[in-house]
């Protein structure tokens, strides 16, 4: 039987069980079939860095790792963030598994040590959703914690009943977060335009339905159509001949296009506020721009 066909992270104990003699096991670490990521701690080759990291250090994947492990919205998974209980011992580097973690520099690597919500949730190596996203709400902007929850929900990776026990976790000042959660969102770009557009006193509509064209990602002000792009769905030539049917298909019921990219989106939030309260006015305005500035 192979113990890594339903666990990422085995230990000694599982090759035993699953047959391999202490020489076995050291053949295979020696011949780089598998990696001994920790005492006791053993791993596939091919195993994510997160993992591999969190564990090493003597820890579980938390926040913005453990969303994408899990399977909803995380904006920056670049370094690995752990979380690690008061108890925890024998700290190692996130590279090497002999060096100290206090001596060794972590690489970006970010620790959680708030206590979680429920202990028992997550797996060995990943801490429960709930949990995530209790970490994202106090490490995150907010804007990409409103996504995360956002996407969470509406990948059903956590329940509407569970926001309960997630912001009774997290300090009163990040509380306002639940009254903005929107799950009808389909990804986390869409979350962070609308939220962006509706603090900015603009109405957004999003997954609106019109017909012949089908579902938008947002309408705002019920004239201007945003759409979310990403590089996994917009890339291939089929695709954008299909966006840019999209457009056409728009412009002849009168709407107003604009398609945002995800940096964008992202990282210059401003810029794209800017464009769509330009093509508002002219929507409402024609060219004479002046009879309605916004403030």
């Amino acid at each position: 039987m192979n113990p890594f066909l339903n666990c990422r992270i085995v230990s000694r104990l599982d090759l035993r069980s699953s047959g391999l003699s202490p020489q076995g096991i050291t053949a295979a670490v020696k011949s780089g079939e598998l990696l001994r990521v920790r005492r006791d701690h053993y791993a596939l080759p091919d195993t994510d860095r997160h993992t591999l990291e969190a564990v090493r250090i003597g820890g579980r994947e938390a926040c913005v790792s453990a969303a994408r492990e899990i399977g909803f919205f995380a904006f920056d998974t670049q370094f690995t963030h752990v979380h690690l209980d008061r108890q925890a011992s024998r700290l190692r580097s996130p590279g090497n598994r002999n060096v100290p973690l206090v001596l060794a520099p972590r690489g970006g690597v970010e620790l959680h040590w708030r206590p979680l919500i429920d202990l028992t949730d997550g797996t060995e190596f990943c801490v429960g959703a709930r949990d995530a996203l209790a970490q994202i709400i106090q490490c995150q902007e907010p804007r990409f914690a409103l996504a995360a929850l956002d996407t969470a929900l509406h990948e059903r990776k956590i329940q509407p009943t569970d926001l309960s026990e997630i912001f009774a976790s997290v300090p009163a000042r990040h509380h306002e977060l639940r009254a903005r959660i929107d799950a009808r969102v389909d990804a986390g770009q869409e979350s962070v335009l609308r939220d962006l557009f509706c603090r900015a006193g603009l109405r957004c509509d999003i997954q609106v339905t019109i017909g012949g064209i089908g579902r938008v990602d947002l309408l705002v002000e019920g004239c201007v159509v945003v759409e979310a792009d990403s590089y996994a769905y917009h890339r291939s030539w089929p695709e954008q001949v299909r966006d840019h049917k999209r457009n056409r298909l728009l412009a002849e019921r009168r709407y107003l296009t604009l398609r945002v990219p995800y940096e964008d989106i992202m990282f210059h939030p401003e810029a794209v506020l800017a464009a769509i309260r330009e093509l508002v006015l002219i929507c409402r305005n024609g060219s004479d721009r002046a009879l309605l500035p916004f403030v």
